[in-house]
């Protein structure tokens, strides 16, 4: 078995093992606003359940050359945002949002989603999502490498859900993931389906 400190490896390489290890990973698909009112889409698959009293999702988006990127600037200034899961059937308008625009484009410019009306934040959402949810901002925190900014963690509150009726079970309250279709991110350009599944009981 290969052993490296942290101080063997360089970022990249870093990087490298975390991307090709830590899978699959959920991908979230945040729509946010600028003070200007540019409608911004980006996906991310450093995102997770943080937890569910009160309900929270995170997202971490990296920094370039210590610069905030849209997503998280919209987001620390205007409080709000709109997180979507990506399935099978809209990950390749999900890919097209991900290429770098300047903060006056908008990804809706080039990637044919349906902007929605939110119920009670600002962002729009996008109808092709099966699944999203509206949120307000929780909390944020700044990753530092030394004196650098590299990332921000942004704890999303959600205030209202949006499930599509062919994911929703609502007399027993249960996502139908396999209807969902939800799809992960791997290393590289790969991505995941849900395959094969199965369940074991927890201890009592």
């Amino acid at each position: 078995m290969f052993s490296f400190s942290k101080d063997d490896l360089t970022t990249k390489e870093k990087n490298k093992i975390l991307i090709g290890t830590v899978v699959p990973r959920p991908i979230a698909l945040v729509s946010t606003e600028s003070e200007e009112g540019v409608v911004n889409i980006a996906p991310f698959s450093y995102f997770n359940i943080v937890t569910y009293k009160p309900a929270i999702l995170s997202i971490a988006v990296q920094r370039t050359n210590g610069k905030q990127k849209d997503t998280a600037r919209n987001i620390t200034a205007g409080k709000e945002a709109v997180v979507h899961v990506v399935d099978i059937s809209n990950v390749e308008l999900a890919n097209i949002t991900a290429a770098s625009l300047a903060p006056e484009d908008s990804e809706l410019n080039y990637a044919d989603f349906t902007p929605v009306k939110s119920v009670s934040v600002r962002p729009p959402g996008l109808k092709e999502a099966k699944a999203r949810f509206e949120t307000s901002l929780y909390d944020t925190k700044i990753i530092y490498d030394g004196d650098e900014p590299t990332a921000d963690v942004l704890f999303l509150k959600i205030e209202h859900f949006h499930l599509d009726e062919s994911v929703y079970d609502e007399e027993k309250g249960y996502i139908d993931v396999a209807e969902l279709g939800a799809v992960s991110r791997l290393a590289g350009n790969d991505y995941a389906e849900i395959g094969r599944m199965f369940t074991i009981d927890r201890p009592k």
